[in-house]
């Protein structure tokens, strides 16, 4: 079968879309309110939480690919449903499930994070995270479904824009030479995912067996603070040295009151108060995907920001 199904078309989900179809895959992507055609991309509108509707859209497929996630603020309410769905899609059609995870559920951690740590996470969004890997695994270890999950930590790159912490808070204001402002720690080593890997991992473990029926970390480069990162990105795109200033307590605090998403990010802000390090090194033993290059990750991101402010002005 070279028919595949990716749920969402976020940047994760096109990034996906867009690689299957440059390796000649044909590609389904599933979305509420449907898109405009793209070349060798079927755009189907459907709620992904209707399980007899994604089932019959699946059907057919090698693999479907969980790209989608409720609004941030919902997680607790609609994830269970969309979860649900998506294992009995994959159980009615024989699709490998392929899952877009974060590393919610391990919670606070002291060291680097790997695969086998618990996922012992207290808060709800952690909670509901480690949930939806557990039903899929415990399915698969029924032999009801084939599925595997692929985590990864911040995205970082060109098509990240809103939900990104190297992104629309950032690189605006980066460009222009002007300071940026973080949450937590600006000089807490911190792991950023780069999104095409991201895409690379999900397309390589959905057609090698070996990776199924566990979780693997996306492949990433080492951990760089915020400023290290600044630093690089403000070398890159010539604008001198950009100066990062922490956002204060208070001032979230505040801004929490009005935005659902600030008001969330209290219980991950640990990820950027202390050290959050990601170690990919099994994925990377098992498979033949590589973190991208830290300077072409760079050149990369800014030549994105570049062309899309300038079009978007």
């Amino acid at each position: 079968m070279n028919s595949h199904v990716v749920i969402g078309f976020g940047p994760a989900g096109a990034a996906t879309a867009r690689l299957l179809v440059e390796q000649g895959r044909t590609v389904k992507v599933v979305t509420t309110s449907g898109r405009s055609p793209e070349p060798g991309i079927e755009h189907v509108a459907l709620d992904a939480k209707d399980s007899g509707r994604l089932t019959e859209a699946v059907r057919g497929a090698a693999a479907v690919y969980s790209c989608a996630a409720p609004p941030y603020h919902r997680w607790a309410a609609e994830w269970p449903a969309l979860a649900s769905s998506l294992c009995t899609a994959a159980e009615e059609t024989g699709a490998v499930l392929v899952m877009l995870g974060n590393l919610y559920g391990y919670g606070p951690v002291d060291g680097p994070l790997t695969e086998e740590l618990p996922l012992a996470a207290t808060g709800t969004k952690g909670r509901v995270r480690a949930a939806v890997w557990e039903r899929a695994r415990d399915l698969h270890q029924q032999g009801r479904i084939r599925a595997v999950e692929v985590r990864a930590s911040d995205f970082f790159g060109p098509g990240v824009t809103d939900g990104g912490h190297l992104a629309a808070r950032v690189m605006p204001p980066l460009l222009r030479g002007k300071p940026v402002s973080t949450l937590g720690d600006p000089d807490a080593p911190h792991s950023w995912t780069y999104l095409p890997d991201v895409a690379r991992a999900l397309v390589e473990v959905a057609g090698d067996e070996r990776a199924w029926g566990r979780a693997w970390h996306v492949p990433t480069e080492p951990a760089l603070s915020v400023r290290e990162m600044v630093a690089r990105l403000a070398a890159q795109a010539g604008t001198g040295p950009v100066a990062v200033r922490a956002v204060p307590p208070l001032a979230l605090a505040l801004g929490g009151l009005f935005s659902p998403l600030l008001r969330e990010l209290k219980e991950t802000r640990y990820q950027f108060d202390r050290p959050f390090v990601v170690d990919s090194s099994a994925y990377e033993t098992a498979f033949a995907a590589r973190a991208t290059p830290l300077d072409q990750q760079v050149k990369a991101t800014v030549d994105w920001w570049r062309e899309r402010l300038a079009t978007t002005g």
